[in-house]
């Protein structure tokens, strides 16, 4: 603040520089720049370390507790994010979705699933280049080398890759657990906290259109295994015939 006489009369003259030299510009965020805001996950480790995935603007990683951030996936082949989980034993190991889990008109794509093994250095994609958008990511609490994907698919059109994956090697082969059809892929997958053995998987099919929107339909539903995978069933008491987009969860204290 300063003097209101500053502001007129004699005391005009003494309008310079040096006087406003304590007033300075501050950022108030990139909310005009990347607009929605898919996925933030804070470092178990390390609280003050946070990474945010942006529908329309990357990967931002700050270690301060959100006062700086910084870019770090600049050098990635999109910029159109969808999630991303660190790994509980490793925090400098994180798996990347591309293309966003959601199904607006100005909704974009990506191109598969990204890992960092530096703390979001450096990325190499590991697999899912067709699949445009990636519904979440899941590490089994006792293994990390062993990840679930759900792949949701193209939105605008058939085919690509879709479906739930696991992998046995930390990404470098994957095994198909759940095709449904060239329409339908998986949302979400959740692993029971008290067994990581049992794991639920929501399908989904839908299609994007200029002025229309499929949302749901027979081939949607929720399948459940209780050997890591190998084997599912349907679940269908007590709920319609035809399903939507079905997020899940799981009571994290394992009771």
């Amino acid at each position: 603040t300063f003097p209101l006489a500053h502001l007129g009369g004699e005391g005009a003259a003494q309008l310079n520089a040096d006087l406003f030299k304590d007033l300075k510009f501050r950022s108030l965020g990139p909310s005009l720049t990347t607009g929605r805001i898919q996925d933030v996950v804070v470092d178990p480790k390390n609280p003050s370390i946070w990474y945010v995935a942006a529908a329309a603007g990357g990967v931002w990683k700050t270690d301060n507790r959100g006062l700086t951030f910084k870019s770090v996936f600049d050098n990635g082949g999109s910029f159109n994010m969808c999630c991303i989980v660190i790994d509980p034993k490793d925090s400098n190991v994180l798996w990347l979705g591309t293309g966003e889990n959601a199904n607006p008109r100005s909704a974009m794509y990506g191109d598969g699933l990204y890992k960092s093994t530096d703390a979001g250095e450096t990325w190499n994609r590991v697999a899912f280049e067709k699949s445009e958008h990636i519904g979440n990511i899941k590490i089994d609490p006792r293994n990390s080398s062993v990840v679930y994907v759900a792949v949701q698919g193209p939105l605008w059109a058939p085919g690509g890759e879709r479906g739930l994956f696991k992998t046995t090697d930390g990404g470098q082969s994957w095994k198909s657990l759940i095709p449904v059809s060239a329409d339908t892929g998986v949302n979400e997958v959740q692993i029971d906290p008290a067994n990581p053995d049992i794991l639920y998987a929501s399908t989904y099919q839908r299609r994007r259109a200029v002025g229309q929107f499929v949302g749901g339909g027979p081939e949607g539903g929720i399948y459940k295994s209780t050997n890591a995978g190998n084997t599912w069933t349907k679940i269908t008491k007590g709920l319609p015939a035809k399903v939507g987009r079905i997020g899940m969860g799981l009571d994290a204290r394992g009771k």
